[in-house]
């Protein structure tokens, strides 16, 4: 194993839109959802949601279908499959449901490359998708002030710091996309990479808030340029010490100041340069 843990968001990093809006826009529930949001918290009304389409008729597999055509841009999948083969462990910090996010990496034969996938609980009974929410907000508060009630990721963060201690595994890798994803950068170590999406909000509270990051910052704005960071961040780790680098070339990222050399030994696609 390379010793190295990379961990996704799901929404808008492996997929390209919200796994929530999408099926609500699919199934007409859209303008019913953002009429209830004011007097609900997100995670129960789609819970109510689901029961809203049970009432509808409409079925489990139904449902599976939507997600089926879910977005995603066509380097995501070899992006994962490359990670895993050059011996990564692969999780999932996502705050969308388990359900949704199982269905969408099992249609694209992506699912077992993950050995950890933490977000919202879901099941099905009677046929009928009921989300729960991770952290049960309503028996007590998670405590952190950055995150939604339901799910804070830089805890979940910490219990796998935690855990790649004891098991010897030095970098992590982190990519997200959302304001979400900020409290868990928060947490990442020196020797860490982080990865926001370009033009999403926590690529804008990464640049606002430089000072209080530790780890090395890589920005990406799509699929093709997540896969040639991804692996060029991943390759750079496995190399490190081993005076590989014979060759460099730089790329410059939006979300930190000054221009990022990475190795490009390997025989990768030609890096993209991310103009400021």
């Amino acid at each position: 194993m390379a010793g190295i843990v990379v961990i996704f968001d799901f929404d808008s990093t492996i997929i390209e839109c919200d796994s929530d809006n999408w099926v609500l826009d699919e199934t007409g529930l859209t303008e019913k959802f953002y009429q209830l949001l004011p007097s609900m918290p997100w995670n129960p009304l789609m819970d109510r949601m689901m029961n809203e389409l049970h009432s509808q008729g409409k079925t489990i597999q139904d449902i599976e279908e939507i997600l089926n055509r879910t977005p995603m841009h066509p380097r995501i999948v070899p992006a994962i499959e490359a990670a895993y083969s050059l011996g990564c462990e692969l999780k999932i910090v996502s705050d969308a449901n388990i359900f949704f996010i199982e269905t969408i990496l099992k249609h694209h034969g992506v699912w077992n490359c993950f050995s950890e996938v933490i977000a919202n609980p879901s099941h099905v009974n009677e046929g009928r998708l009921n989300i729960c929410p991770y952290h049960d907000y309503l028996k007590s508060s998670h405590g952190c002030n950055l995150c939604p009630p339901n799910m804070c990721k830089g805890l979940v963060i910490e219990r796998i710091q935690n855990s790649l201690a004891a098991a010897g595994k030095k970098k992590l890798i982190y990519l997200g996309d959302g304001n979400g994803d900020f409290c868990p950068s928060l947490k990442l170590k020196d020797s860490d990479y982080l990865m926001p999406r370009t033009d999403f909000p926590l690529c804008d509270l990464v640049s606002k808030n430089s000072n209080k990051i530790k780890a090395e910052v890589h920005g990406w704005r799509d699929g093709k340029e997540l896969e040639l960071v991804l692996l060029q961040l991943i390759n750079k780790a496995i190399g490190e010490g081993n005076n590989i680098n014979n060759s460099t070339q730089n790329v410059s990222v939006d979300c930190k100041l000054g221009t990022i050399p990475m190795d490009t030994h390997q025989p990768l696609p030609k890096a993209l340069s991310v103009p400021h």
